[in-house]
């Protein structure tokens, strides 16, 4: 048995240059379809053709290729990381919290892959 229950959400974050620009890029080569544009926090996500997962991308000034993080959904993310912690798993860093939105912890697998936990706070779940 697991120690976290994840939800049946998965996002692919990359890293890109322009927002906007990959947002149109991947809706015209791949048909994924634009969620949203979160320019204050710099992240735009988009639906792709499979249940449960989207591909959320992070702007930088000097995108690093091959820099894809793994974002798991969870219920309760504060739970999640005191039980994994309690585990022996190491994070990143405090959650950050964009209110209204979305709740993370970046946490990293034996290898030191980094994955991350991210909770909707939307209230659209």
């Amino acid at each position: 048995m697991s120690i976290v229950t994840l939800d049946k959400t998965i996002t692919i974050a990359i890293s890109v240059k322009d927002r906007h620009a990959s947002a149109a890029w991947y809706a015209e080569k791949l048909g994924f379809t634009l969620l949203y544009h979160l320019d204050e926090a710099g992240w735009s996500e988009l639906k792709t053709m499979t249940d449960g997962v989207t591909l959320g991308m992070g702007e930088q000034v000097e995108p690093k290729p091959g820099n894809t993080v793994p974002v798991f959904g969870i219920a309760d993310i504060n739970t999640g990381r005191k039980k994994l912690e309690a585990e022996g798993v190491k994070f990143d860093g405090d959650t950050e919290v964009i209110d209204g939105m979305v709740s993370t912890a970046t946490f990293y697998d034996p290898d030191g892959n980094a994955l991350m936990l991210a909770q909707d706070l939307t209230g659209a779940s």
